[in-house]
């Protein structure tokens, strides 16, 4: 049965009303699906176009009450992707046999609803609910439950540079979400600059590492997100506010910033520069952005294992 209840304005066309409802309660308004998405769910029905649903994010009672994480020189980090393992249980019943080969910490690739039943989960739509074809948000907290019960830390990426266009309605009833000036591959550029929006990405952060327990975050190509103050005051809110356990904090930033890395902020940078010369010299491609590691390209390892990264700011680099 339809629940009526009516909407309060504030600020900045901000909207908010507030209903007695369980979980598994699916949203909608009218007769335009843009009206039926709230701005964050935390769970969806029939994928990014259909029904927004109600979960209780207490509901689940949580076994593994002493894990107390595990410090960044333990980990040795398997990436994991949950399609091509049966989901969250799957990746469940699997974590024994990956606990057994020595791996401290499972990476999983992102999780956030995408449109469609297949993807990396690169082109998230809803990036606080986790994809219908893995298991429902329960499941994942007892994935990672069952992971710390094994000493296994979890980690996941999170894509907060772009949304996909198939299924993103958020231009359509927040445009000043996006800087629609500046062209993205996939549309305007994310507004992080605008306080509810960088509010909207440091909450989703904060609701991976509290409410699912996972132990630390892989930002993606945050070199695309063009706002270092953002990123630094992420990671302060997020180092402020989790304290009860170690939270690893990892960027992909093309742009080779150790700025980034201080004592406070994030932990460690994927290291680009050390995959495409290794790629060049066991390949031999030189193509697209490997061309940067074509010449001299063992001088180059070299330096990227003396120093870290080759391409250093350095002017007439080549």
């Amino acid at each position: 049965m339809p629940l009526a209840t009516s909407m309060g304005g504030h600020t900045d066309g901000w909207f908010t009303a507030t209903a007695d409802v369980g979980a598994g309660y699916a949203i909608a308004s009218g007769s335009a699906r843009i009206w039926s998405s709230p701005i964050r769910p935390r769970a969806s029905n029939r994928g990014v176009h259909g029904w927004s649903v109600t979960v209780d994010p207490d509901a689940y009672r949580w076994q593994s009450t002493d894990w107390r994480g595990r410090r960044w020189e333990e980990l040795v980090i398997m990436e994991v992707h949950a399609g091509t393992m049966g989901g969250f249980a799957g990746i469940t019943a699997r974590l024994p046999e990956i606990a057994a080969l020595g791996v401290t910490a499972i990476e999983l690739m992102p999780v956030a609803a995408f449109g469609g039943m297949r993807n990396w989960g690169y082109d998230g739509v809803l990036p606080y609910a986790v994809a219908e074809s893995y298991g429902t948000p329960d499941d994942l907290r007892a994935m990672v439950d069952a992971a710390h019960a094994l000493g296994v830390a979890v980690l996941l990426d999170v894509v907060y540079n772009h949304f996909d266009p198939d299924g993103n309605y958020l231009g359509a009833y927040a445009g000043s979400f996006f800087h629609k000036d500046v062209d993205t591959p996939w549309g305007g550029a994310v507004a992080v600059d605008v306080e509810p929006v960088s509010r909207y990405y440091i909450d989703n952060a904060l609701m991976w590492l509290t409410d699912y327990r996972i132990d630390g975050l892989r930002f993606d190509a945050v070199h695309a997100i063009d706002n270092d103050r953002f990123l630094d005051a992420m990671a302060a809110e997020i180092r402020a506010t989790v304290t009860d356990r170690p939270v690893h904090l990892v960027l992909e930033n093309e742009r080779n910033d150790a700025d980034r890395l201080r004592p406070g902020g994030y932990d460690a940078q994927w290291n680009d520069d050390f995959h495409n010369v290794l790629h060049v010299l066991l390949t031999g491609e030189t193509s697209a952005y490997y061309a940067d590691f074509a010449n001299r390209p063992a001088e180059r390892l070299a330096r990227c294992l003396g120093e870290g990264f080759i391409y250093q700011g350095g002017v007439g680099q080549s």
